[in-house]
């Protein structure tokens, strides 16, 4: 037959002191615990930071020397650099490179990344038509910019385009107006420019002409930055 405990023995165990089990000690998060570029981009592969990841092909992070004196910054990757897991290797980034080689600056000596990792697009028959990042895709992606960043250590940053900007800044920026302007926030000082791409979209020949001779402009200075 069950007997109830005593009065006397239920105090004695309250009395006793509770064993604490040591709760498990977390494990970083990807990328947390990289202490190199290369280790940051093998970390990022298996992001899981938004939702972008599971509809691209793969996680397209920067590419340049892990001690640069710019890291040029862009919106996202697209169609073809998400197939070759490479930033700036589409139209835009040939004539990205076109525009760095007249302007003097040799990209093997830069650093080049997005601001988020992932292609977003939306699908059109077989074709994937870009589709611009949301703030929230922007901020999720805004921790591997901070590493790459914190890990290069750049003397200047050039915000190519509005998501650029805003990652690098916190806060939507008016590009064309501030245009071959320098900020500077956290020590860190960012070159706000247009991205190329917006070179590609423009139709007349005369404009576009006109419009890369702006660009090119902007890299110029840049260059004077970098020996500055």
């Amino acid at each position: 037959m069950a007997t109830t405990p005593s009065a006397t023995a239920l105090q004695r165990e309250a009395r006793r002191p509770v064993r604490r089990i040591p709760a498990p000690e977390a494990e970083p998060a990807a990328g947390e615990d990289a202490a190199s570029i290369s280790e940051a981009r093998e970390a990022a592969k298996g992001c899981r930071r938004c939702q972008l990841w599971r509809h691209a092909t793969q996680t397209v992070f920067g590419e340049g020397p892990e001690i640069a004196e710019v890291v040029f910054v862009g919106e996202q990757p697209g169609d073809q650099e998400d197939l070759a897991g490479k930033p700036f290797v589409g139209p835009a980034g040939r004539i990205f490179d076109s525009i760095l080689d007249d302007a003097a600056i040799d990209r093997r000596k830069v650093y080049v990344t997005n601001a988020v990792k992932h292609f977003k697009f939306e699908p059109r028959g077989k074709r994937r038509i870009h589709s611009k990042p949301n703030a929230g895709e922007i901020r999720a992606c805004r921790w591997w910019l901070d590493k790459e960043l914190d890990l290069i250590k750049p003397n200047l940053v050039v915000a190519l385009g509005a998501t650029a900007a805003q990652a690098l800044l916190g806060k939507a920026v008016p590009v064309l107006k501030m245009r071959g302007a320098v900020i500077e926030r956290d020590g860190l000082r960012v070159f706000i420019t247009i991205h190329p791409s917006l070179i590609l979209r423009i139709r007349e020949p005369e404009d576009k002409d006109a419009e890369r001779e702006r660009f090119l402009k902007d890299m110029r200075e840049v260059k004077r930055l970098m020996a500055a």
